[in-house]
């Protein structure tokens, strides 16, 4: 499918710009000939972001902003203002750095922040999420036993705060998204929360499961960024994304997402997702 028609380049905005899947992103948006404005918490690594746009289509910028610092939709509405976005990816997190805090800061409620500020933003119409595939209340009907198994385990007795922390963003995000449809706002806008399994450092491999994925597998960071960029480039693309890797070339693989219209939120309480947090 053709590229999202644009007037002009479209601006993205990426939070979490020095994390390893960003930084893998930033290159093939520049290379679609959009503009990339970069937010990172460290004056050290704003070289390396910069170096990314040498050669490049687009251009990228830095912004030096922490994300622990945003309290409110009013404080990420001041990084849109100044941005001023078409598009919004959220490829940010603590990283289990600094304890229980720092993750509910960032993954919870800075992401919220921007989500809220994001979905009212003129401008925006179009927000990435990156999660993970295990973000989710109830058993789907495509995982087997063993499957909800290792992510019960992973949720509560690994990685508790980190999963608690996204299960919160991306039930907001979804919950936003489908009263956003409910009230049948003007405007195309497309709410795409991408989901993949364990993350690995190899190099990217092409190939995925995309959708209905099972709950057990791995799936590169290179992967996944590929994906991102190509969920981005489309019209047609929203709702919860599973992703591992796997047999399908990633452009069949999206193509088939989209023909069967799968959102793996499905058996999810999305109704009441929208009155917890729009009563």
């Amino acid at each position: 499918m053709a590229a999202v028609p644009h007037p002009s380049a479209p601006h993205v905005l990426l939070l979490g710009g020095h994390g390893k899947v960003a930084l893998l992103l930033t290159p093939l948006l520049l290379a679609r000939n959009w503009n990339v404005t970069s937010v990172i918490r460290n004056p050290e690594h704003e070289q390396e972001i910069v170096n990314l746009g040498k050669g490049q289509k687009g251009k990228v910028e830095v912004l030096i902003s922490s994300l622990e610092e945003i309290k409110s939709p009013a404080d990420a509405k001041k990084i849109l203002d100044t941005v001023k976005p078409d598009y919004v990816v959220w490829s940010a997190g603590a990283g289990g750095k600094g304890g229980p805090e720092r993750t509910y800061a960032i993954d919870q409620d800075a992401a919220k922040h921007f989500i809220a500020a994001s979905f009212s933003y003129p401008s925006v119409t179009k927000f990435l999420l990156i999660s993970h595939v295990g973000s989710r209340r109830k058993q789907p009907s495509w995982w087997s036993d063993e499957d909800w198994a290792h992510i019960v385990h992973l949720d509560t007795e690994v990685l508790p705060t980190y999963a608690r922390a996204k299960l919160e963003a991306d039930e907001y995000f979804t919950a936003a998204a489908a009263k956003r449809k409910q009230e049948g706002r003007p405007g195309h806008f497309q709410a795409i929360n991408l989901r993949p399994g364990l993350l690995t450092d190899h190099k990217a491999t092409g190939k995925v499961q995309l959708g209905r994925t099972g709950a057990q597998g791995t799936v590169t960071r290179e992967d996944v960024a590929i994906v991102a960029d190509r969920l981005l480039a489309r019209a047609d693309t929203e709702g919860w994304i599973d992703l591992l890797n796997g047999d399908d070339p990633i452009d069949e693989a999206i193509e088939r997402v989209v023909r069967e219209k799968i959102d793996t939120v499905e058996g999810e309480d999305v109704e009441g997702m929208i009155r917890r947090f729009f009563p």
